[in-house]
């Protein structure tokens, strides 16, 4: 009867797997008859389903089951059915009384058995969970036909605040288990323990007292976080074995066979699984690297990573002395490299670093002068060297800082004038470490012309700037180093006028008009003389030897008598003037005597004092003349003023150690472009990479944000603060305020106006320095308002240069541009059109500059869309047409043809094959690239926009990425390839824009433009922990200011919270590459002065930042401007001794604000 019984339950009918059909229709398709099979649906027809099973069954039956739990799984699962249908008439048996009884306790025990299961399931869907927490997506209470199987996360989860952390039952619990027996048929054994086992534990989920649970604790719980952590705990760890990259020019082509291959297969032939501890790792690792540096003692990545190994190991012992070993260790290993590879740079730098975790500063810097007298050359030693010694507080000092930059500058000469006579010598041309080592140079000059400004002495860095160029552009040819330096302390000492004044000629110029002058004198006195030759002269009375001793003496008695009489005078007036002072000083309430052993206690006073400091640093940038200085009178007392003056005059003496020669018209250049843009004019983007040293060094270098950074930050904080619309938000540029006098910018224009033109005599119809001419000239006549006046102001410089060379069609083009920036667009047409009339009759190596001149007359005809009207379109396709189909250019007059389009359409086709070639041996110019631009534009014009990204995709492809980012040419037009995307984002699909912009920043890491494109991108169509995350990721990788500065714009323009910008900031400045930049440490002093209004954090933070930054005089007049509500009188006073003590230039005497004061009615 138990057969029979079981037999018929088995046929009742069990739930199915997939709910095809109602439960309700199928209990009653089935109440009346007996289950007959049915043909499959067409929805499980798929052969996946079709697979035989009793393979599984019987592998499963092979492992040990636990079974009593099997039995009871079954016995819920025969139950199931009876609850869903009555029990059949067809299979009812007679039983005696006992056996009802006996029955009927059986059903009852099983009915309390069943609601205390519904109780339980009901329970773990809903009533487990607090109210207002939704149910799983997937759980059956949701399955109907309004369900989801997703949902949106549009406010906080209030269970973190009434739990205090995730709550239990919306967290999948995890068990770990060994991955290495996870195969074969144990595999399956395990899945049932699993399964058992989650059966077993139901019970305990929910109980919220569980005991089990409290002294267990989740996956996050500190039990398990301290477990993770233990050097013993044993992981599972995925090896693939350690390949030397020394000599690896190439990819194995059976490395990447074998790579494809295995993988599907299981195999791993090269790679292997193993279980270790942390100490294991530890172990294995060592051997690997020791064994792997016998092997290759010239890999320099091999000796690099076994010394990161020890900085990991260290990070994971938690005693002092454990990490001081490993230190120790860390310095022998990277000891024995130097000893293998001693030219090798980045092995030496990492060996100076590790010396300066364990070293003082006194050992430290002998070890870095040993090391450089080993190494003369080295432009990164040497500029790792400065670094060091100028962030250090307890050592620096400005007349230290000048002979260090003296030894730099000088060895690094010395070095670049043997590499040039070698290559002289074997007749070979520029060699690429000539150029790269006078690149260095300039930028090692460069840093030192930063530092004397930002020290306080912007007289000297002017002069600076004036005595190289004058030594390097403008020296006369056929001169040896000594006769030059002689030549060269004539000019100065001099009056003739240098680089930047008024009616300057150039130091060969000069010599030349000299030499004339010279010999015209000679010439105007052999005249007189022969003149004077054979006349009567008149009587003579000859004199005796006794008369000349004797009234040699009687002078020299008197010549004594009047000095020692002089110096009485003087000592006299010099009391007498003292005495008066004193007096002057006692009648104002000022006692001398008491003053110089107190402070001044006023605060307000201090303040004062730094206005008047930061308002004469503004004004006396310019060094003057001996003779316009004065210095004293002419009865010989002295004149304070013009001895305050006469520290103005820099002398030859204060130069002449700085001086070098450039040999290579690159670095020509670079030091042209970099003075330009230390002045504040405008460079061309067609004329640096973000990825070059000297950009990078001038950004860590920065005490306030240039304009090029500056006008990026404003379009982003502008594009940010209409999407989110905070009232909180507010932007970098607020913090550091605007520094810019407009008189000091409008001297400092003509200046740079003048020396732009000079220079033009050196590079001639360089268009770079012709636009920063332009600019300057526009920016010293409209004092930095462009808007004031319709006509151009740089128009008559423009003309006058033109005139001078008629045939100079890039300053043409640079002209018209700045007439079209003005909104002169007739007038720009009109220059456009003639220069580009002109083309034809000129040589070949001027016709190569069509393309720019047809790309910026495209541009500006777009830019000039007001009203988004057809005809700036139909211009800029007649423009294009022209360059594409080779045709001479004549003025619009209509709408271009659709012949004249198609001829462009393959004209630019086959000049782009031309380009591409020449790209892939190495030939990129500007010409190209504007090709290219123009290709790109005509296509978006024509065709649309996929055909115009996809020209710039495939110039793209040609060059490989390590070329692409050295060059400044493909940095720009990636730029433009951004841009083109940004105007058509909306049809484009996020994915191609944000892979853009993220491949971008990994070629040019440093670009403020590409940061910019990622956050006008960024906050329109992704979430901002993504963007953060993409922050973070780059500061991690590659930190920067421009980093840190666009991820601080971000969050002070939604109005984030206090601590994540509080967070930022420490996180940036504890990097030890810009622990030293003065640009971030004024923006965190003035956002807890202005924006979080924490002056005692303020104040904490601005004595972090002057003994990180003590060379930077801005940073010291933040504390008087910024602090002085917080800072006392004697604390003040302090500060400013201790300035004079490092030898910062201070103008303004603390007395001459006391005496302004009391005079003041």
């Amino acid at each position: 009867m138990e057969e029979e019984k079981g037999l018929a339950e088995s046929e009742e009918p069990k739930a199915s797997l997939f709910p095809l059909f109602p439960a309700s229709d199928a209990s009653q398709s089935h109440s009346h008859q007996l289950i007959t099979p049915t043909p499959p649906t067409q929805w499980l027809s798929n052969s996946s389903f079709t697979a035989d099973l009793s393979v599984i069954n019987d592998a499963v039956s092979i492992q040990p089951q636990p079974q009593p739990l099997l039995e009871e799984e079954e016995e819920e699962v025969e139950e199931e059915p009876e609850e869903k249908q009555p029990k059949s008439k067809e299979y009812e048996f007679l039983e005696s009384d006992q056996d009802d009884n006996k029955m009927n306790s059986k059903n009852k025990n099983k009915k309390k058995k069943k609601k205390k299961k519904r109780k339980r399931s009901k329970e773990r869907e809903d009533g487990a969970r607090k109210s207002g927490v939704r149910a799983w997506a997937g759980s059956d209470s949701n399955s109907n036909t309004n369900s989801k199987d997703y949902y949106f996360e549009s406010r906080g989860d209030p269970d973190n605040l009434a739990f205090g952390s995730l709550y239990r039952m919306d967290v999948a619990r995890y068990k770990p288990h060994n991955p290495l027996k996870l195969s074969g048929l144990y595999y399956q054994g395990l899945y049932w323990w699993n399964r058992t086992g989650a059966m077993l534990d139901r019970d305990g989920d929910l109980d919220a007292l569980d005991s089990k649970l409290v002294s267990a604790g989740r996956y996050w719980s500190a039990k398990y976080t301290a477990l993770e952590r233990h050097k013993n705990l044993k992981r599972v760890r995925l090896l693939a074995p350690i390949k030397s990259t020394a000599a690896d020019d190439f990819i194995p082509l059976s490395d990447i066979q074998t790579s494809h291959e295995g993988v599907d297969s299981g195999s791993v032939s090269r790679a292997s699984m193993i279980e270790e501890s942390w100490e294991d790792e530890v172990l294995r690792r060592t051997r690997d690297f020791n064994k792997l540096t016998r092997e290759n003692p010239h890999d320099e990545k091999a000796w690099l990573a076994f010394a990161e190994f020890q900085d990991r190991v260290a990070g994971m012992q938690p005693q002092k002395g454990a990490r001081l070993q490993t230190l120790e260790k860390k310095i022998s290993i990277l000891e024995k490299a130097a000893e293998l590879n001693p030219d090798n740079e980045d092995l030496l730098l990492c060996l100076l670093k590790a010396y300066q975790d364990r070293d003082n500063i006194d050992v430290l810097i002998s070890r870095w002068e040993k090391i450089l007298m080993q190494h003369p050359g080295s432009y990164k030693l040497w500029r790792e060297f400065l670094h060091v010694v100028q962030g250090d507080f307890s050592r620096f000092k400005v007349s230290d800082m000048r002979k260090m930059y003296a030894h730099a500058i000088q060895a690094l000469s010395a070095a670049s004038s043997k590499h040039f006579r070698q290559g002289h010598q074997s007749a070979k041309p520029s060699d690429t470490a000539i150029v790269q080592l006078e690149l260095g140079l300039v930028d090692i000059f460069l840093s030192l012309c930063r530092f004397e400004w930002q020290a306080g002495y912007q007289e000297l860095a002017t002069a600076l700037f004036q005595a190289e160029i004058e030594f390097t552009l403008f020296c006369p040819l056929l001169l040896t180093e000594q006769s030059r330096r002689r030549l060269f302390e004539h000019f100065w000492n001099s009056d003739g006028a240098r680089v930047g004044e008024e009616d300057a000629l150039g130091w060969s110029t000069w010599l030349e008009r000299e030499e004339e002058n010279r010999q015209k004198v000679i010439k105007d006195e052999e005249t007189a003389r022969d003149n004077e030759k054979g006349g009567w002269t008149g009587w003579s009375e000859p004199l005796f030897k006794d008369q000349d001793g004797s009234r040699n003496s009687i002078n020299a008695a008197n010549n004594n008598l009047d000095v020692g009489e002089l110096q009485e005078e003087f000592e006299d007036e010099d009391v007498k003037q003292e005495d008066e002072t004193e007096a002057l000083l006692k009648k104002l309430g000022i006692d001398v005597e008491a003053e110089a052993s107190c402070e001044v206690k006023e605060t307000s006073t201090w303040a004062r004092w730094s206005e008047e400091e930061s308002s004469r640093d503004c004004d006396q940038w310019m060094p003057l003349r001996r003779k316009s200085a004065g210095g004293s009178h002419g009865d010989g007392t002295p004149d304070r003023e013009g001895d305050e003056q006469l520290l103005r005059v820099i002398l030859y003496e204060d130069v002449n150690e700085y001086l070098f020669s450039l040999s290579s018209v690159e670095a020509r250049l670079s030091l042209m472009s970099q003075f330009i843009d230390f002045f504040g004019g405008k460079i061309s983007q067609f004329s640096i990479c973000t990825n070059n040293s000297s950009w990078i060094e001038k950004i860590l270098s920065l005490e306030e944000l240039p304009d090029v950074i500056l006008s990026t930050l404003r379009r982003v904080h502008d594009a940010l603060t209409k999407a989110q619309s905070s009232l909180n938000s507010f932007s970098l540029e607020e913090l550091l305020g605007s520094t810019n006098d407009i008189s000091k910018r409008t001297d400092m224009m003509k200046f740079l106006r003048n020396a732009t033109l000079l220079c033009l005599t050196a590079f001639p119809r360089n268009y770079i320095l012709e636009e920063a001419a332009l600019v300057a000239e526009e920016l010293s006549a409209t004092k930095m308002n462009s808007s004031c006046s319709s006509d151009t102001p740089c128009r008559v410089l423009a003309k006058r240069l033109l005139k001078s060379d008629r045939q100079d069609v890039l300053l043409c083009g640079v002209y018209a541009r700045r007439e079209a920036a003005y909104g002169n667009i007739d007038h720009a047409r009109r220059v456009f059109d003639m220069a580009l009339s002109l083309m034809e009759g000129l040589p070949m190596e001027l016709r190569s500059n069509a393309p720019l001149l047809y790309f910026w007359y495209a541009e500006a005809e777009l830019a000039n869309n007001p009203a988004d009207s057809g005809e700036t379109s139909f211009r800029a396709l007649h423009i294009l047409s022209c360059l594409g189909s080779g045709e001479t250019y004549s003025p619009f007059k209509s709408q271009p043809s659709s012949l004249k389009l198609l001829r462009a359409h393959q004209g630019f086709k086959e000049r782009i094959r031309t380009v591409r070639s020449a790209w892939v041996r190495g030939l990129i110019d500007d010409q190209s690239v504007a090709l290219i631009c123009s290709a790109a534009l005509f296509e978006e014009l024509t065709s649309g926009w996929a055909a115009g990204i996809e020209v710039l995709d495939q110039a793209f492809a040609t060059v490989l990425p390590e070329r692409q980012s050295h060059s400044y040419q493909l940095e720009y037009l990636f730029n433009y390839y951004v841009k083109m995307l940004q105007r058509h984002h909306k049809q484009l699909s996020l994915s191609k824009v944000w892979e853009s912009v993220i491949r971008g920043l990994q070629i040019y890491p440093f670009s403020p433009e590409l940061f910019g494109a990622l956050l006008e991108i960024g906050h329109l169509y992704t979430t901002p922990n993504k963007l953060r995350w993409m922050f973070d990721d780059f500061c991690h990788k590659k930190p920067s200011v421009i980093v840190w500065i666009f991820a601080l714009l971000f969050e002070m323009s939604r109005g984030s919270s206090q601590h994540r910008i509080h967070g930022l900031f420490e996180r940036a400045l504890a990097n030890e590459i810009l622990h030293n930049s003065v640009v971030l440490w004024r923006c965190y002093v003035a956002y807890e002065i202005n924006i979080a209004c924490n002056p005692s954090a303020a104040r904490r933070i601005f004595f972090r930042a002057i003994h990180a930054c003590p060379w930077s005089k801005s940073l010291w007049l933040d504390g008087f401007l910024k602090l002085n509500s917080i800072l006392t009188g004697k604390e003040l006073s302090d500060l400013q001794e201790v300035m004079r003590d490092k030898e910062l230039n201070l103008r303004t005497d603390i007395y001459e604000i006391l005496l302004q004061d009391d005079l003041i009615p």
